[in-house]
């Protein structure tokens, strides 16, 4: 026999039930060592099972053969947490204990109790309180090097910011305009069926005109954008960082920040306001498109009651709005994306959560600037 051969005991000494493991357990001779343990330890002979297991024998021990014994012992009715390591050397130790801690059902029973509503409650708002201080602390940092950027605009990075403004911008306007233009018809549409019934037909211009320039046209802009331009500045952003392109810039000094986001930011800060001037455009020639089939305003006629009617300051509004809304966007995009984890996965929960987060801002901004607009008597 030689000392590599992989063998193994059972006695019983002063710690109870002992099962002695000696030579080189391995993957290659699993097919001794399943004959040597039911040998060793049989299922039908009725004596207590091992208690402990002494590896000062073992020559050496792999993954695969501590997974046979294990899976070997728990078919007995012994439970893996149960049994005594003793005589072991330090680097068999480790690989025996790391097999019995990821065996199916080794840890410690989940707690089966759910969680009281407070609880969860509670658990959600400090999910939430540190989402936002997160977020908050990536918005101090965009504007430090924003600021960075201006005091010394060598530093943007040119070419990136003319391929985010053409992937933004330029790309974006085919879907905006369609979308504003169906939008800006359905409300004349529903507005001119109200309208018609008491004579007041002129007066679907106002609603139209008022209600695109100062919230439809940036709120659903502003969405698409969400959308599109955010949840792609995480799925970029995020796989930048699972190949490691992000460490590799770090490495060579660069800011991240400087290089990847602050070109994004401008980019989509820039592009908002003037798709939102589209959107505008668009959603008026829908609705007058419905309104000279409909309700028998023709297009001169619809232009000279929007001229009336539509002040510049509700379309420089509309226009304001936008960039505030980019610069939300943008930040959560981009810092979703350097939050991502090192798998696939968190690439889609966070693009996800990406567009989620984007979209609610946008609502609490353009509510807020109501309450604002409304108190300046805007």
């Amino acid at each position: 026999m030689t000392p590599a051969e992989p063998t193994c005991s059972r006695s019983r000494d002063g710690d109870g039930e002992a099962l002695r493991l000696a030579g080189g357990w391995r993957l290659a001779h699993l097919a001794v060592l399943e004959a040597a343990l039911r040998a060793a330890v049989p299922a039908t002979d009725g004596a207590p099972q091992p208690c402990v297991l002494d590896g000062s024998g073992l020559s050496e021990i792999d993954t695969a053969a501590a997974l046979l014994l294990w899976r070997h012992l728990a078919g007995l009715g012994v439970a893996p947490a149960a049994v005594a390591l003793r005589g072991f050397d330090p680097a068999h130790r480790r690989i025996v204990e790391l097999v019995r801690e990821r065996l199916p059902g080794a840890g410690p029973p989940a707690s089966a109790r759910a969680r009281a509503p407070l609880a969860a409650l509670g658990e959600s708002t400090i999910g939430l309180v540190a989402m936002l201080r997160d977020h908050l602390a990536f918005f101090g940092l965009v504007l430090h090097e924003l600021a960075r950027a201006a005091a010394r605009p060598a530093r943007i990075r040119w070419k990136e910011l003319a391929a985010q403004f053409a992937q933004v911008c330029v790309s974006a306007i085919p879907v905006v305009s369609l979308v504003t233009f169906l939008i800006g018809l359905v409300i004349a549409y529903l507005l001119g069926l109200q309208a018609e019934q008491y004579g007041a037909n002129i007066f679907v211009v106002d609603g139209v005109a008022l209600g695109l320039a100062r919230e439809f046209s940036p709120l659903i802009v502003a969405t698409i954008v969400a959308g599109r331009s955010g949840a792609a500045f995480t799925a970029q952003l995020g796989t930048m960082k699972l190949t490691e392109e992000i460490d590799a810039i770090r490495v060579l000094g660069l800011s991240a920040e400087q290089v990847l986001v602050v070109p994004r930011v401008l980019a989509l800060t820039l592009s908002l306001p003037l798709l939102v001037f589209v959107g505008d455009v668009m959603g008026l020639a829908g609705a007058m498109a419905i309104a000279e089939r409909m309700l028998d305003i023709t297009p001169p006629t619809f232009l000279q009651r929007m001229h009336d009617a539509l002040s510049p300051r509700h379309f420089v509004i509309g226009l304001v709005k936008a960039p505030v809304f980019a610069l939300f966007i943008a930040v959560i995009g981009c810092r979703m994306g350097l939050s991502v984890s090192r798998d696939t996965r968190s690439i889609g929960l966070n693009t996800t959560s990406t567009v989620v987060q984007s979209i609610v801002a946008v609502i609490l901004l353009d509510a807020l600037f109501a309450l604002v607009l409304q108190e300046l008597g805007l």
